[in-house]
């Protein structure tokens, strides 16, 4: 079944490769001999499910987490069941890729109001006037 990333894009099944192994912290008697933390391996490298301007924004983003391969691993050992284990490993996958996938909106430069300006000055000058009331007294006799 396809990684569904967004309603444009899925990551085809062909793609994934699913692993176990022993995970570790509670588990009780089952702890050593159950297999339970699922391993999501995405062949990133050899994907064709991005057009290549979008894996090249993905290569920049995801570049961090790739290993030498260019394959992308998620793990989770969050529950003792393989099936819910997969399923979050295919929700992290899916969320890493999406968030990947985000063009940040540019930002535009502004000025500040007249109004911050001036309210900016009055704030100093009210600081000045406390700070001037700091300093020694002196007796004037």
């Amino acid at each position: 079944m396809p990684l569904i990333v967004n309603e444009r894009f899925s990551i085809p099944a062909h793609e994934l490769e699913v692993s176990f192994a022993r995970s570790g912290g509670a588990g009780g008697q089952n702890v050593n001999k159950v297999s339970s933390k699922a391993l999501v391996r995405w062949h990133f490298a050899a994907s064709q499910a991005f057009p290549w301007e979008l894996k090249a924004r993905l290569w920049e983003k995801l570049a961090g987490k790739l290993t030498d391969e260019g394959d992308l691993l998620v793990v989770s050992d969050k529950t003792r069941d393989q099936h819910q284990n997969i399923d979050d490993a295919r929700a992290k996958l899916a969320a890493m890729v999406r968030a990947a996938l985000l063009v940040p909106k540019p930002r535009r430069a502004t000025k500040p109001t007249k109004g911050s300006k001036r309210r900016r000055l009055e704030d100093k000058s009210r600081r000045g006037e406390v700070k001037q009331g700091r300093g020694r007294v002196r007796d004037e006799d």
